[in-house]
């Protein structure tokens, strides 16, 4: 079994990374972690890449210890997230996909659209959204 995860670096990105790897150890599914890049190939500012990788950590560490693998996969910020994430599930046959959401503003969904409610309905599997923990 093989678990997706879409990660930006958000709380709620954080939030579906953590919630990734506990479905892992409960499954017994390997993860797969889509993270994007900018098209010059860099990724976000150095304090978020340091937690990113500090959480990635956590999940490998978990994860494997349960006998499992998590790898990652890296996609272009300036493609389509929605369009990037679903190939990348089905080239890995998911099982699960899951992903952050977060709330957006009627006229932000008008203009940008929503990769979430894309994912959610174009998916060739069960999606779980995550949202990110209220302060």
């Amino acid at each position: 079994m093989t678990i997706v995860v879409g990660y930006v670096p958000t709380n709620e990105g954080r939030a579906a990374l953590r919630r990734a790897g506990d479905e892992s150890v409960r499954s017994g599914s390997d993860v797969v972690v889509v993270r994007t890049v900018r098209p010059d190939g860099s990724t976000y500012d150095p304090e978020s890449v340091a937690t990113f990788e500090r959480e990635l950590g956590e999940v490998v560490r978990d994860v494997e210890a349960a006998g499992h693998h998590v790898s990652t996969r890296e996609v272009t910020a300036s493609g389509d997230a929605a369009d990037d994430l679903l190939e990348i599930a089905g080239d890995v046959e998911a099982d699960l996909i899951v992903i952050g959401l977060r709330r957006r503003t009627p006229v932000g969904k008008l203009i940008l659209g929503s990769n979430a409610q894309r994912i959610l309905l174009d998916a060739g599997c069960p999606v779980l959204a995550v949202k990110a923990p209220q302060p």
